[in-house]
């Protein structure tokens, strides 16, 4: 795998010294802020908030209402930040600005970097394993646009050795039936080039039969090779596996029966995904059911109860297999440091107006309308008989209550010996954190004497 490694020595001396480093820099920040007081410093902290906050309520506005309201928050918006600037060109503050910015960037930059290098996550184990003799891939060539004729992967598959089943967008295909066929017939690999709700499919067939699996990067975002640090821009270096290749034991999860790579999700995004429209046209379904999803009479919340955990009313809930790395880490870039942790990740979403709105732009993840747990099992309920779930983005309907599991370790993954791996996770910037690495005792490995580095090992469910 690409990448370099360095001793646990030169780590922890590493990570002190940026931390050190990342401290310094608060504090020049802190003189900046005092030193500039007559220059307006304050004036530059308290209208940059205050342009966070409004700006925040308008985007709220523009998505939960329709109409003149609507209209009116896109240009609350809008106006906000360029308020903001007006007033620094006004006041001659741009430098005052500037060099808060710079410092206060340097020093959340230098701090990840301490935290990414004192606590380093392991990568998950490989096992070499011998050439397998009889794969069996299932492709189609419509997912991620195209790519498996764009990248040629039925020829190189071929040539490698695999036998190709290629799917007919056309007709409905029971993908998972064709992959116990497979087995049937002696296939001693099964592997996908399509999208993550294929791949889910696919690879519980897989598990069931302890066969190896191989993931192809050939949908659209390709969420699970990216998180087992496969090639997403050149899925063709995926089948090198297939000569060269090495095994990975990861966690399956299941809601309600059916196995998931990714994500399970509850509430608006659920509901939206339902709509025929939204494939075709994704942001505007969206913002067309979004007023009556979070604010309308048909605004549904799910409870849950995450292990011994209950939250109520959610309007958003994402049960992920393995956690993401901090709860600010979703959306496209979002990455799950590693998939054999055996715990869930939980992201619950309650925002009830304007003030939470503005509430969770100022402070993120830390925000009291979101709630970030790591659990066994999450069971998920509401005032129907059955709601609408998205599976690693397919569209179903289950009844409830929707239990979600993990299975431990389930799946067999073949992945290349050579690949660009997984990055290390941006840590959340705790500052006790930092001063504890900053000043404290390492140990051998370069971790803050104290720490634990199993990453399975039973800690906190609060991230």
């Amino acid at each position: 795998m690409d990448g370099t490694r360095t001793s646990g020595t030169d780590g922890g001396a590493g990570a002190r010294l940026l931390a050190r480093c990342a401290l310094a820099a608060a504090v020049g920040g802190v003189g900046v802020l005092l030193f500039a007081l007559g220059e307006g410093g304050l004036l530059v902290l308290a209208s940059g908030l205050l342009g966070l906050v409004v700006s925040a309520v308008g985007v709220w506005w523009f998505l939960a209402y329709r109409g003149a309201v609507r209209v009116f928050g896109l240009l609350v918006a809008i106006a906000a930040p360029a308020a903001v600037l007006v007033l620094f060109a006004r006041h001659r503050l741009w430098l005052t600005a500037l060099a808060l910015v710079l410092v206060w960037g340097a020093a959340l930059a230098l701090a990840r970097a301490a935290l990414r290098r004192g606590r380093p996550e392991p990568p998950m184990r490989a096992t070499a394993v011998p050439r397998r003799q009889r794969p069996v891939l299932i492709m189609n060539p419509k997912s991620g646009g195209g790519k498996v004729g764009r990248f040629g992967l039925v020829e190189r598959a071929e040539e490698l050795g695999a036998r190709v089943v290629l799917l007919d967008p056309s007709v409905p295909t029971d993908v998972a039936e064709l992959a116990r066929t497979a087995v049937a017939e002696g296939a001693d690999l099964l592997g996908v080039a399509g999208g993550d709700g294929t791949q889910a499919l696919v690879a519980a067939v897989a598990a069931e039969h302890d066969l190896p699996f191989l993931v192809v990067s050939a949908g659209t975002r390709n969420h699970f090779a990216a998180d087992l640090g496969l090639d997403r821009a050149d899925p063709s270096r995926c089948l090198d596996a297939l000569t060269d290749g090495e095994e990975l034991r990861v966690d399956l999860g299941e809601v309600a029966g059916r196995a998931f790579v990714n994500t399970v999700s509850f509430g608006v995004y659920a509901d939206v995904v339902q709509r025929p429209e939204y494939r075709d046209a994704k942001a505007g379904t969206a913002l067309n059911l979004l007023p009556d999803l979070l604010v309308g009479e048909s605004a549904r919340r799910v409870d849950a109860r995450v292990d011994a955990t209950a939250l109520t009313a959610q309007q958003a809930l994402l049960v992920s297999n393995n956690p993401y790395g901090s709860a600010d880490d979703l959306g496209m870039a979002g990455r799950r440091p590693r998939l054999d942790g055996g715990r869930l990740g939980v992201l619950g979403v309650r925002m009830e107006g304007a003030a939470q709105a503005a509430d969770l732009a100022v402070r993120g993840a830390q925000s009291t309308g979101v709630t970030a747990l790591t659990a066994r099992r999450v069971e998920v309920s509401a005032d129907e008989d059955e709601i609408p779930v998205a599976v690693d983005g397919e569209a179903l309907r289950i009844p409830v209550p929707v239990v979600c599991t993990l299975r431990p370790r389930a799946l067999r993954v073949l992945v290349p010996r050579d690949r660009p791996g997984v990055p290390a996770p941006a840590p959340p910037v705790t500052w006790r954190r930092l001063a504890a690495l900053a000043f404290g005792r390492t140990d051998r490995t370069g971790r803050t004497a104290g720490r634990s580095s199993d990453p399975t090992a039973e800690g906190p469910t609060r991230d």
